[in-house]
């Protein structure tokens, strides 16, 4: 399965590639969070001339620039009082202190956010962003600071859908060019674009698609805010999925890849990104084990 999986999702992010090119405006997206196109926009700001050293532009400038979409409990969203939060919110503060400079979250759509990485607006993406084999061969994760594994998630009156496999035919809602949605078309769905987890939840609720694909962790949050859902999770992915922080590829990237590991690494042994992770999910998901 994760052999097929894979080669349609490469088959996807090509067809995306050829559709879009790397200079579709992601700064239509950039606008719409705590971040502007204005703050983010230009190379300088960024710290992201091409062929020069990342890391050193980021020290200079003062900040780092993560992209993330801002809408997808409990990885980055907004509480009630409007403030950004989330654990890859927190994480992004965390690592920003150890680099010795400040966070700035830019926020947009799912399919903007890498096209944004590619063309130089932000320096990194945090949002749960889980490793393939395809987006290996385009950006340079991170080391892994998140272990998920993927849910099929229907309502609780549901009884013709018991395992991927019978989601051929059915209809899903997830997020345009995630993994979910091409894993969801791997097994035959057919697939409504959404926007947030809220409205993901509601589009199953409602009748109005069969079923979603979500990372696990991401359901189990939603359910502790709203214990009266009448969803249920019927199978789960064996293998759990790597989660990462992408940069671009390249000699320019090599020392901030090499200082974001080192902060993990840091942050990992001193016991907080496991404590970060307690906060949001209810469990450390920033262990293997």
């Amino acid at each position: 399965m994760r052999k097929k999986f894979l080669s349609m999702l490469l088959a996807a992010s090509l067809l995306t590639v050829a559709v879009t090119g790397c200079g579709s405006d992601a700064g239509t997206t950039a606008g719409n969070g705590s971040g502007t196109e204005s703050s983010a926009g230009t190379e300088s700001d960024a710290g992201q001339t091409q062929g020069d050293d990342l890391l050193a532009q980021i020290k200079s400038s003062g900040k780092i620039v993560f992209a993330m979409e801002g809408n997808w409990a409990p990885w980055t969203y907004h509480d009630e009082s409007g403030e950004l939060v989330g654990f890859d919110t927190e994480v992004g503060k965390m690592i920003a202190e150890k680099l010795g400079v400040e966070a700035e979250f830019v926020e947009g759509e799912w399919e903007g956010l890498f096209m944004g990485l590619d063309n130089g607006r932000y320096d990194a993406v945090i949002n749960g962003v889980e490793v393939t084999d395809e987006r290996a061969e385009k950006y340079d994760f991170s080391d892994p600071y998140g272990y998920i594994h993927t849910a099929l998630i229907v309502k609780n009156s549901n009884t013709d859908i018991q395992s991927f496999e019978d989601l051929n035919g059915k209809t899903t809602a997830n997020s345009l060019n995630s993994t979910y949605q091409f894993l969801a078309q791997d097994y035959g769905a057919e697939v409504q674009n959404v926007d947030s987890l809220a409205e993901t939840m509601e589009m199953v609720l409602s009748g109005r698609v069969d079923a979603t694909l979500n990372a696990d962790v991401s359901f189990y949050e939603y359910m502790s805010q709203q214990p009266a859902a009448e969803l249920k999770v019927v199978a789960l992915t064996e293998d759990a999925s790597l989660v990462a922080i992408p940069m671009r590829k390249g000699a320019e990237t090599e020392s901030l890849r090499a200082a974001v590991n080192e902060a993990l690494g840091e942050l990992r042994d001193s016991g907080e990104l496991a404590a970060v992770s307690e906060k949001y999910f209810g469990s450390d998901i920033t262990s293997e084990n």
